[in-house]
């Protein structure tokens, strides 16, 4: 069988795509590869008017069905900027599908349009962070372009790292 998949950019003002940005995120939270434990409250009121306030934030959403049916999927990104290259770049900071839907290219096509996106914003590259046991989504991203961050050949791959600020 196949969906009616439409993929839009999110709208951070319509009550729509907010409430769908929340659910989805909500649920990749609670998804093994998103950490296991859903989003808090502050997180689901405060979260919508934060990234409609930073300029530099985007989503992208996907929906199963006519219009704004099921939302079955969510991208989130942040603009960087690209000091070597001095030019922005685009971080694609969440990608969820849920788990019903994963398998039918929808967050190949959500990439697409964040792709679009980016070249509009005059960005030089697309990053992302994944698990290593996020074997799906590993496939996924090197299926649509995306490789290891390397400089040259003799200091190898970057590693992605954290420090919480507490």
């Amino acid at each position: 069988m196949t969906l009616d998949i439409r993929v839009v950019r999110a709208d951070y003002a319509n009550r729509t795509h907010a409430a769908a940005l929340v659910a989805l995120l909500h649920a990749y939270a609670l998804d093994p590869m998103g950490g296991g434990e859903g989003l808090s409250d502050f997180a689901k009121t405060a979260l919508v008017p934060a990234l409609a306030a930073r300029p530099q934030a985007f989503s992208v959403l996907a929906f199963a069905g006519a219009d704004d049916g099921t939302p079955v999927g969510l991208v989130n990104c942040i603009e960087g900027f690209s000091t070597f290259a001095c030019k922005p770049l685009v971080n694609v900071h969440d990608v969820a599908v849920l788990s019903g839907y994963r398998g039918q290219r929808i967050g190949e096509r959500m990439l697409e349009l964040v792709e679009v996106l980016a070249r509009e914003r005059g960005a030089c590259k697309l990053t992302l962070e994944v698990l290593s046991g996020n074997g799906g989504a590993v496939k996924l991203y090197e299926r649509v372009g995306f490789g290891g961050y390397a400089l040259g050949s003799t200091m190898g791959t970057a590693n992605f790292m954290q420090k919480w600020l507490r």
